[in-house]
């Protein structure tokens, strides 16, 4: 069942209820000061959810907002062992 948000003219704080679509009111008793609180037209609760489909689209979307920002450069991997065995070439100048 959707829930629905009524104000009352006082301002005071908001007031949430749970209704079947076919009875909602519209208007409630305020609990803060017992006056008649109108429903006021909220924002729809989409996108909300723990599915695992849900999850991977979330954090798509965080890495296309923010993406993740490298700190330091990688290291350089250098070969244990010589890429050649022939004498001659490490009279050749290295880089």
């Amino acid at each position: 069942m959707p829930t629905y948000v009524f104000r009352c003219a006082q301002r005071c704080v908001d007031v949430e209820e749970i209704h079947a679509m076919a009875t909602v009111p519209t208007e409630v008793v305020c609990p803060a000061c017992g006056a008649s609180a109108m429903r006021i037209v909220g924002s729809p609760a989409l996108g909300t959810g723990n599915s695992p489909a849900m999850r991977a689209q979330d954090a798509t979307r965080a890495t296309a907002e923010a993406p993740a920002v490298v700190s330091s450069v990688p290291g350089v991997r250098r070969r244990a062992t010589p890429v050649t065995t022939n004498p001659l070439h490490r009279k050749l100048p290295r880089p």
